[in-house]
């Protein structure tokens, strides 16, 4: 993919500058993994699927690092409850796929789903395009740093449940790490933070995250953690 990178001219160009030191680590590991170090869920080759992109948005909060996250709400047709970064599918408006449309959708997503700012978010990186084959999205992982935080929080009860941030602490910390098991015979990734367990996609690239940018601590996996068949 191709975006307009250290220029001030547009909302949505990527730049590290300014970054803090911790970060460095995350935005090298953007510059450099590969889809299938993710993954093993990639697009379609036939381009098919729903284009969409998430934000994954690293702060500084009382305890050091932390990272965004909200809970979908109950109603809604795909992936009812879970915890995910904010996003969703891109919009006409938001511009090409293969250019800086997945930047634009991953701020308005947010936006629109939390009530952040997007004036205070610095974007640094993106992930390569990952497939969700339950719901056929094509997802764009963008990354960014709350350079000025502003209040977030459930803007509507109807598509978002809960606004929350985790410690990346706690993300690291191995009694706070399982694997998940799901009736469908899926086994991925999970954390136990912030009275939620955050499973499937989002935990999948947090987990990559942790382990590319070297934060990632030994934890047992072979700790299970069953899921609903409705999850």
């Amino acid at each position: 993919m191709t975006y307009t990178r250290d220029t001030h001219e547009s909302p949505v160009a990527l730049r590290r500058q300014g970054l803090p030191g911790w970060l460095e680590p995350v935005a090298r590991a953007a510059e450099t993994v590969q889809p299938l170090q993710l993954s093993r869920f990639l697009p379609p080759e036939d381009g098919g699927g729903r284009q969409s992109a998430v934000l994954i948005l690293f702060g500084e909060g009382e305890r050091g690092p932390e990272l965004l996250l909200m809970e979908r709400s109950g109603s809604l047709r795909s992936h009812a409850g879970q915890p995910s970064f904010p996003g969703g599918a891109l919009d006409a408006v938001d511009g090409d796929p293969k250019g800086d449309g997945p930047l634009r959708a991953a701020l308005r997503e947010a936006e629109e789903e939390t009530g952040l700012d997007p004036a205070g978010v610095q974007l640094f990186g993106v992930l390569p395009a990952l497939y969700i084959p339950v719901s056929e999205f094509v997802v764009t992982p963008v990354l960014g740093w709350w350079r000025e935080p502003s209040p977030v929080g459930v803007v509507d009860p109807a598509e978002t449940a809960r606004v929350f941030t985790v410690p990346v602490a706690d993300l690291t910390d191995p009694a706070n790490r399982a694997t998940a098991i799901h009736p469908s015979g899926f086994r991925g990734p999970a954390f136990l933070v912030e009275s939620a367990l955050v499973w499937g996609f989002t935990a999948g690239v947090i987990d990559r995250l942790l382990h590319y940018a070297g934060w990632e601590l030994p934890w047992d996996r072979t700790r299970q953690v069953p899921l609903d068949r409705r999850s």
